[in-house]
């Protein structure tokens, strides 16, 4: 169960590679709470803990991972459950939501805001590495 701690120990520096989505090379970088995106509707991207966390629980958010995608102990594909009673999401730690974000050198590719002005819950994850990731 998520219990509201993690640590930042990941690299907050927005991970490279050469199968970096387009939507990644794009984006504006946000490395910390205080930057703010240039317009409504930004395309942003980061590797801090704390700026995803911020996002998520702001939403309501929690971290969570995709029932029946795990292999043996390892976490499987990663999300952010904002409903809470889906069934297909089981909710995990930050720790360790953040030990396989980390492990697997994604980016968070996400909206702060619609281009209405409105909330997003917009959010993608990115490896730079892998073309399918």
């Amino acid at each position: 169960m998520a219990d509201g701690t993690h640590t930042n120990g990941g690299d907050d520096e927005l991970r490279t590679g050469p199968d970096m989505s387009e939507s990644a090379k794009r984006a504006q970088v946000i490395a910390s709470r205080e930057e703010k995106p240039d317009h409504d509707g930004a395309t942003l991207a980061t590797a801090s803990h704390d700026v995803i966390v911020a996002w998520a629980e702001a939403r309501g958010g929690t971290p969570a991972t995709v029932e029946a995608t795990e292999q043996g102990d390892r976490l499987g594909v990663l999300e952010i459950d904002f409903v809470h009673d889906d069934g297909s999401l089981r909710e995990v730690s930050w720790d360790e939501w953040f030990g396989t974000f980390d492990e697997r050198r994604l980016n968070f590719i996400y909206q702060e805001t619609k281009s209405d002005g409105s909330q997003s819950t917009f959010f993608r994850l990115d490896n730079p590495e892998r073309e399918d990731a």
